[in-house]
């Protein structure tokens, strides 16, 4: 470990390049999943083609091969991107793609009822969504949500393969300096995992504000373990 010790801010500089490349793939996947999502849910069939098209081009084929066409091949065709955007575009679709069926499930999984109601009472489309069906569906998104940023921070290493500076590639430069790897892995081992800890915590306290937001109640939950709840009113107990 000792000879590790003088890397180590080199190797922290590579940990903000992780970061800034995961909020920046995360940023750009959230809204690509919602288009995509509304495109699936269109009523247009060229729409819901064209969605389908581009979800199943970036799930069905290598997140490396996308990664080389955006930096290696799209400059033949006059198109020149810098290692980071095209790192940041290719996990972006890639995320975004994945995640468009989590948007689509937690929008389909609101009654239909509620959507004729909403009908019924001539309520502005955009208005709806905001108010009654976005309310009831974003908390099911959340969980996945977290999921999908914990992947994207360990997708970025990616990343390194266009010569980006992030967290790997400098563990690798170092590793190479020094003749061993098994230190210098371990200690990037650990950076992950602290980084995705604290990321899955966000997540926690940021789904319990959006359950607040949506009127749902969490302080029934406790730990691992849910209290159940009386199914008889408080008002039969004098309550």
């Amino acid at each position: 470990m000792g000879a590790v010790a003088p890397y180590v801010p080199f190797l922290l500089g590579g940990v903000q390049v992780t970061l800034q490349i995961t909020f920046a793939a995360i940023a750009l996947a959230v809204p690509v999943a919602f288009i995509l999502a509304f495109a699936r849910m269109s009523p247009f069939r060229a729409m819901r083609w064209a969605g389908g098209f581009v979800i199943e081009t970036f799930r069905g084929s290598s997140a490396v091969v996308q990664l080389f066409w955006a930096f290696y091949v799209l400059p033949l065709f006059g198109i020149n991107l810098s290692p980071v955007a095209a790192g940041i575009l290719v996990l972006g679709l890639n995320e975004g793609s994945y995640f468009s069926e989590v948007v689509r499930a937690s929008l389909r999984s609101i009654s239909a009822g509620q959507r004729e109601a909403t009908v019924a009472l001539h309520l502005p489309r955009f208005f709806a969504f905001r108010s009654v069906i976005l309310p009831q569906a974003l908390p099911v998104m959340i969980p996945p949500f977290g999921n999908a940023l914990v992947l994207m921070l360990k997708f970025s290493a990616l990343v390194s393969l266009v010569t980006i500076q992030d967290l790997s590639f400098r563990a690798g430069l170092i590793a190479t300096s020094l003749g061993t790897s098994g230190t210098v892995y371990g200690l990037v081992l650990c950076i992950y995992f602290a980084l995705a800890l604290m990321l899955a915590g966000a997540v926690m306290v940021l789904e319990r504000r959006v359950n607040r937001w949506a009127g749902r109640d969490d302080t029934a939950r406790s730990g691992f373990f849910t209290r159940r709840q009386s199914s008889v009113p408080p008002w039969a107990f004098g309550r």
